[in-house]
């Protein structure tokens, strides 16, 4: 069973979840495997130890004692900025992405904020595929990132219970 929590993103787990995302991706944009320098200057370029506290927040998806999915998001100004979102292969198309985010969004309700948004890249298509059926909309750029092609956002509903 795949449960899923807040994790501090020194935990060896998240390190781990964290890693196989940046290799996932990195390998995605080389074109073939990232070497292990690529992908921990890849880490530093793309930092994540802001994802706790008041500054953010990182789920990791664990089945068992493996992590399986990560998902961040960082406050900032008011916003929410989504950040490393992503499932093994081996667990792909079993609901935990879609899991993952509605913790986010959980979390960004819980200090009232109300917009999501995020940038990727049009490569990583099983994570826009999410993104769409998840109800975030393509925007127009709100930042120069240079490795992104593609800008969501998604206005977040208050829950019932927030009401």
């Amino acid at each position: 069973m795949v449960t899923i929590a807040s994790a501090n993103p020194h935990d060896p787990l998240a390190d781990r979840i964290v890693r196989a995302y940046m290799v996932d991706v990195a390998s995605r944009w080389y074109g073939r495997p990232a070497t292990a320098g690529e992908v921990d200057r890849a880490l530093r370029d793309e930092p994540y130890d802001d994802l706790q506290g008041t500054s953010g927040v990182l789920f990791v998806a664990v089945d068992g004692d493996e992590p399986v999915g990560c998902a961040g998001v960082r406050f900032v100004d008011g916003v929410a900025e989504l950040t490393k979102v992503f499932t093994l292969p081996a667990h792909r198309g079993r609901g935990v992405g879609s899991r993952l985010l509605c913790e986010v969004e959980g979390a960004c309700r819980a200090r009232s904020i109300g917009t999501l948004r995020l940038d990727t890249r049009a490569a990583l298509a099983e994570a826009c595929s999410l993104y769409e059926r998840s109800g975030f909309e393509r925007v127009e750029p709100f930042n120069d990132e240079p490795y992104s092609d593609r800008w969501y956002c998604k206005t977040l509903v208050a829950s019932a219970g927030d009401r």
